[in-house]
């Protein structure tokens, strides 16, 4: 965080000095109740519920105080804090996240999407810091909550900032948007997920559609041409440039002659009448997708395409992202453990169809969460897409998953099916299954340690 006056911060909020002076400056701000991770020289947002250990507080000091609480209940004894009184914490809150946003006139990347977004946040990531100092969200920990101390870790020598948007109900991504100001926005696609929180798919579109209304006036709009549900998001008061990524519709940058490598994507990058030869690590064309919006996002930033397309060549695959490895008896093991929705369950069967042609396929799938009223309806889905390929043995994992062996059944699936509660139930059962011919893919929710684990002990 930029160092910041107190007594800069009391004009700004307009505040009152309760206690403590205002000749010093601060280092860090918290909010959401973390006063327990407070360090010397930290602003601390306290609220009118909050439990208040002023005594901790002042022993971590010095420690400046924002708060609506009564003159009347706070201390004035405390030497290491200072107090100042504000009319509204909310207001006074916001008030100093615009304020400290606008101290840098920096690009903010932000991204959001089903499937995709993560990936696309570390490629950006990998490509902008050969040669920048840059500030992103951590993995894919992109929960609301997290944002203003994402946004707190820019500072003077940050020349570019990429995050992504978590959604787990509406309203999130507007709230975020509101934190980062985006000056790019990139939607990568819009399948089906969260639908406890959105209530159902028109809602979930209009949540991940309010990254629109968050960009920055003036600021760059990326979508995905080929996403049927993206084509449904309201652009009308969208003021900004909008560039399309494709691979099958028309588009600004898309791709063609698109192959499978040995654990990567070759393709032909074609934009503004060039060309180029393009290579990125991880298979299946969602990646090629993926490629191409953090490429658009780099032109916008004014990174040539052919630097952006060599430094994007060494990008490092993501752990469990259809990650590809020699198994148990010579297998082919592909672990896809990192989330689980519909839309990545049909990348990954794509994935398969490419590279296990003429091979034994074993699938083992685990629960959908978070698909409210739809989730048997979703699961059902999916049962109908393996029914409808050539599977050796369908393995399901959890209650809502049994609904995808049921109804691969019901469709008239050939395969081997078996149904457990949990991974550890399995242990060797599918040994005389899986053999040098096999190609096994595992896809569950990254809740799901049990099933992390057991992807890891079928890996040689």
């Amino acid at each position: 965080m930029k160092p910041l006056q107190v007594k800069d911060i009391k004009r700004l909020l307009k505040g009152e000095l309760v206690a403590g002076h205002v000749d010093w400056a601060v280092h860090e701000a918290i909010y959401y109740k973390r006063h327990e991770h407070a360090k010397r020289h930290t602003l601390l947002f306290v609220s009118r519920v909050d439990h208040v250990d002023w005594t901790l507080i002042n022993a971590k000091g010095p420690s400046l105080v924002i708060t609506d609480l009564p003159v009347d209940s706070l201390p004035t004894s405390l030497t290491q804090t200072t107090i100042l009184k504000v009319q509204s914490l909310v207001q006074s809150y916001w008030k100093f996240i615009n304020y400290y946003r606008n101290l840098f006139n920096i690009p903010v990347v932000t991204i959001t999407g089903t499937c995709g977004k993560t990936t696309t946040k570390e490629m950006l990531k990998h490509m902008l810091s050969f040669d920048k100092k840059i500030e992103t969200s951590i993995s894919s920990q992109n929960e609301p909550r997290r944002s203003f101390p994402y946004l707190l870790k820019i500072d003077d020598d940050t020349e570019a900032a990429v995050f992504e948007h978590g959604l787990g109900n509406s309203g999130n991504i507007k709230h975020q948007c509101m934190i980062y100001q985006p000056t790019i926005g990139i939607l990568t696609n819009i399948g089906v997920h969260h639908l406890d929180g959105c209530k159902n798919l028109e809602g979930y579109i209009k949540a991940k559609g309010e990254i629109v209304e968050g960009i920055r006036e003036g600021g760059t709009l990326i979508l995905n041409a080929d996403d049927e549900n993206t084509k449904k998001v309201r652009l009308d008061m969208f003021k900004g440039k909008i560039i399309y990524f494709g691979i099958r519709e028309k588009a600004t940058i898309t791709a063609t002659s698109i192959v499978y490598g040995n654990k990567g994507m070759h393709f032909t990058v074609q934009f503004e009448g060039r060309a180029l030869k393009a290579y990125v690590p991880g298979l299946g064309e969602h990646q090629v997708s993926n490629a191409l919006a953090a490429l658009a996002a780099m032109h916008e930033l004014g990174v040539d395409l052919e630097l952006a397309i060599r430094r994007l060549r060494t990008y490092k695959e993501m752990e469990r992202h259809l990650e590809v490895s020699t198994g148990i008896k010579g297998s082919t093991i592909v672990d896809d453990t990192w989330t689980n929705n519909p839309t990545s369950v049909k990348a990954a069967l794509n994935v398969i169809d490419s590279i296990g042609k003429d091979k034994k396929i074993v699938l083992i799938l685990g629960d959908i969460n978070r698909l409210g009223n739809f989730e048997k309806k979703y699961h059902q889905e999916i049962g109908s897409l393996i029914a409808s390929r050539e599977i050796h043995t369908l393995v399901t994992i959890g209650k809502k998953a049994e609904e995808i062996a049921r109804q691969a059944k019901k469709d008239g699936s050939n395969a081997m099916i078996k149904m457990y509660e949990s991974a550890k139930e399995i242990g060797h059962q599918l040994d005389h299954v899986i053999d040098a011919d096999s190609v096994v893919l595992l896809k569950g929710p990254m809740s799901s340690r049990a099933m992390i684990d057991f992807a890891k002990s079928l890996k040689r």
